[in-house]
C-alpha cells in the first residue's frame, strides 16, 4: 500500500496548474484586503496556483534569537495570494484587462489584453 494521506494520491499533490499570469508581469489585485493595489509578481506557484506580488499582502513574522548574544527580529514578507484574485494590469492605458491567446505573423502564441489589444509576451 502506498503511504500517502486518504484521499490523496501522489499525481495530485504534484499537479501544476495552468495560470494566466508569468514572474514579472504587472497585476492589479481585484479582490481581498489589498483590492486595487498594483504590482510586480516576484514569484509564481503553479502547484498551488499562487503568485507573490511586489508590496501586496505583507505578513510580519516575529523570529526568536537562534545564537547567543542574537536579539530577536520582525521580518515582513509578501506572502502568496491566490493567481485568481490578480488581474494582468496594463501600464500604459492604466487599465486591468483579461487575456486572450492569439498568433503573432511568425506564428508564435502570446498574450493579449482585451481591452487595448497590447501584447504582453
Amino acid at each position: 500500500m502506498a503511504a500517502t494521506k486518504p484521499g490523496k494520491s501522489a499525481k495530485s499533490q504534484t499537479q501544476r496548474y495552468k495560470m494566466h499570469v508569468k514572474k514579472g508581469d504587472t497585476v492589479q489585485i481585484i479582490a481581498g484586503r489589498d483590492k486595487g493595489k498594483v504590482g510586480e509578481i516576484l514569484k509564481s506557484i503553479p502547484t498551488q496556483s499562487k503568485v507573490v506580488v511586489k508590496g501586496v499582502n505583507i505578513r510580519t513574522k516575529h523570529v526568536k534569537p537562534q545564537q547567543e548574544g542574537e536579539s530577536g527580529r520582525i521580518d515582513t514578507f509578501e506572502a502568496p495570494i491566490h493567481s485568481s484574485n490578480v488581474m494582468l494590469y496594463s501600464t500604459k492605458e492604466k487599465v486591468a484587462s483579461r487575456i486572450a491567446y492569439t498568433f503573432t505573423e511568425d506564428g508564435r502564441k502570446v498574450r493579449m489584453l482585451k481591452k487595448t489589444g497590447e501584447i504582453i509576451d
